[in-house]
């Protein structure tokens, strides 16, 4: 006969698809009755819109008729009490009731990449949802913070609809293509401007590291806006482990403001792991590439910024211009899913893996080592 035990450990498998944990160890199975064949299972929403319950009820009935002896299976929804999400935004913060940036805590090891660009323009954004997306594919955790406030793109090219879900004062992050991504964009009605100063954009910042629940990340990449104003300066603030990925073009007048967006790692201590050149070359039909903005561009960039920061920036790829790679961000789909044997989708996943496989550093990091007095 079946068991209330049997059917627990079943539900154990399911996973809540916007906290990535059993719905068993977060607090969402409230009871499980056994009724000779029917299993009759409460489950607490953390919401009472949760955009995922139609999601959450099948999974959970599925999981239940695998049981040996389960016919049938009675849902009965219900809510979270303010005392469960209170239990619940502590378990997930790591047993702290207030919000905190988690990167920055003692032994967490998400590498941290800030993608940016001396000047608009040069797919910077295109190029941190297409890395994000091949890391996810390739198996890695992955979030994106689209730090760009005003020029904000990463919602569209990710295909990403709708809000982060809110548990109180902490946000879920909407999942696409397997990344965890917010944006100011998911919050402010289609065409309506952002208008803030620096404070407010450094708060924006901050509240997206500390208000948000990532969980356990392999990667967080941000989507720096260009140049080096007050975001790049709140990132170099709140995240001082980050580092930087420089996005040029090859044309002479961008690489020559990318280096200056690079050499801001002078002010902030930042590492600067590489430069990428997008819209190196276009194919053409007989196998030559046309240089259509110049040439060089991305190893100037290198060369200047391993003179200026006294250490080896290397030009971690070329990436050429690709039709396909512009369609699949038009359409939400990045090109290293929608079209992977493409040009630009093959290199743009030879860097993501060469950055996803650098060695950590020990910085922030416990080495487990306790002094001994003798």
């Amino acid at each position: 006969m079946p068991t209330a035990e049997l059917v627990r450990d079943a539900l154990a498998k399911v996973i809540d698809p916007e906290i990535r944990r059993p719905i068993t160890e977060i607090g969402m199975v409230r009871s499980v009755d056994i009724d000779g064949s029917l299993a009759v299972i409460g489950i607490d929403l953390t919401t009472q819109g949760c955009p995922m319950r139609d999601r959450i009820t099948t999974d959970v009935e599925a999981a239940a008729r695998k049981v040996d002896g389960i016919e049938d299976v009675r849902i009965e929804l219900g809510v979270m009490s303010e005392e469960q999400r209170h239990g619940l935004r502590s378990q997930l913060r790591g047993g702290k009731p207030e919000p905190v940036i988690q990167f920055t805590q003692p032994g967490n090891l998400t590498r941290i990449y800030a993608i940016a660009s001396g000047k608009g323009g040069v797919g910077k954004s295109t190029v941190t949802a297409n890395l994000a997306a091949a890391m996810a594919a390739d198996g890695l955790k992955v979030g994106v913070l689209d730090a760009d406030i005003f020029g904000f793109s990463i919602p569209g090219m990710l295909g990403v609809k709708g809000q982060p879900t809110r548990i109180d004062d902490m946000l879920l992050p909407p999942i696409e293509h397997e990344v965890k991504a917010v944006s100011i964009g998911m919050f402010v009605p289609e065409g309506q401007p952002v208008v803030w100063r620096g404070p407010m954009l450094h708060r924006a910042v901050e509240q997206f590291l500390a208000d948000v629940y990532w969980g356990d990340l392999d990667i967080l990449l941000l989507d720096l806006p260009p140049g080096t104003g007050d975001i790049a300066i709140s990132v170099a603030q709140l995240l001082p482990h980050a580092e930087l990925v420089v996005v040029t073009t090859p044309q002479s007048a961008a690489a020559g403001v990318a280096e200056r967006a690079g050499a801001i790692a002078t002010q902030t201590a930042q590492n600067v792991v590489g430069v990428i050149e997008n819209m190196a070359w276009l194919d053409q039909p007989d196998g030559s590439r046309l240089h259509l903005f110049g040439e060089g561009g991305g190893q100037t960039v290198s060369d200047r910024l391993s003179a200026t920061l006294g250490t080896a920036v290397p030009l971690l790829g070329q990436i050429p211009l690709d039709i396909t790679a512009r369609e699949a961000g038009d359409a939400g789909v990045p090109v290293v899913l929608s079209d992977p044997d493409s040009t630009a989708a093959l290199e743009l996943t030879r860097i993501a893996r060469a950055l996803a496989s650098r060695q950590r550093g020990l910085a922030g990091r416990s080495l487990g080592v306790t002094p001994v007095r003798s």
